[in-house]
């Protein structure tokens, strides 16, 4: 049995207390975070843009790794240490997968099968389990006509699909995406919305980072909110998180119209 996987029973999938975050400038990303995650729940993370949503996700993901406090992952610490150790590693990635906000971070590869197969690869499966999982990922995400296209070639809303069956040919047990419907036109966020409520049905734990209340409470039970000054400032059912007119015009998340802050353009 693989560490990663040998913890005690219990239905915990992260577990972050009094996690500090700097960057190497100075800058504080997290301040003092604490949060919990279980299986085969959905969960909301709401900030402002540079509230340091994007880095607890990252976090999560085991790519960042706190200053100061602690992050464990299936009762297990989730430490840079542990992740160099090849068993751990393999366990956690599987189980693990992360959709970023841009997707032309994440695409890379010459075509979009290849894009898909790429994580399926390091797992060292089998060619015909390989090809099985490629092909079931293309099918889902209804992307097989797009299998021989290079992903830069694509539009916005196809990179999205091809990044999320980059994931889900992994199968994982765990979703994390950032910001997810960001650049997506009105169709694409509904077929994205159908795509997490489907994975939520079928027990997956879905995480989201996003300053999209529309979103909210179509894919999330529960809600963490940070603050613009980097610190969570309330946590708890999704539906009561978006009532809080008060409070998410104090985190930047509203205006005091009520009209949600558009991000400025980049």
């Amino acid at each position: 049995m693989s560490p990663v996987e040998a913890g005690p029973l219990n239905d915990s999938v992260f577990d972050v207390r009094d996690v500090h975050y700097a960057y190497d400038s100075g800058g504080e990303a997290l301040t003092g975070v604490s949060l919990s995650v279980r299986r085969s729940e959905q969960v909301a993370i709401l900030g402002a843009n540079g509230s340091g949503k994007s880095t607890l996700l990252k976090m999560l993901d085991g790519l960042y790794f706190p200053s100061t406090g602690s992050v464990h992952a299936f009762a297990r610490p989730l430490t840079e240490r542990a992740l160099q150790d090849e068993a751990f590693n393999f366990a956690f990635r599987k189980r693990v997968g992360l959709v970023f906000q841009d997707s032309d971070v994440q695409l890379f590869s010459p075509s979009v099968w290849d894009e898909v197969a790429f994580a399926p690869l390091q797992m060292g499966l089998g060619r015909a389990e390989i090809s099985e999982r490629v092909d079931g990922a293309l099918q889902a995400l209804r992307i097989t006509h797009l299998k021989d296209r290079p992903p830069h070639r694509l539009s916005a809303g196809e990179k999205k699909r091809v990044a999320l069956a980059s994931v889900l040919s992994l199968d994982p047990e765990v979703w994390l995406l950032d910001e997810p419907t960001a650049g997506l036109d009105p169709r694409s966020q509904a077929w994205l919305v159908r795509f997490l409520q489907e994975q939520a049905r079928a027990g997956r734990t879905v995480v989201t980072a996003t300053h999209d209340l529309d979103l909210v409470p179509l894919i999330s039970s529960r809600a963490y909110i940070l603050g613009e000054n980097h610190e969570l400032v309330a946590q708890g059912p999704a539906v009561e998180a978006l009532s809080d007119h008060a409070l998410l015009v104090a985190c930047n998340l509203l205006g005091q119209d009520g009209h949600v802050h558009l991000p400025a353009p980049r």
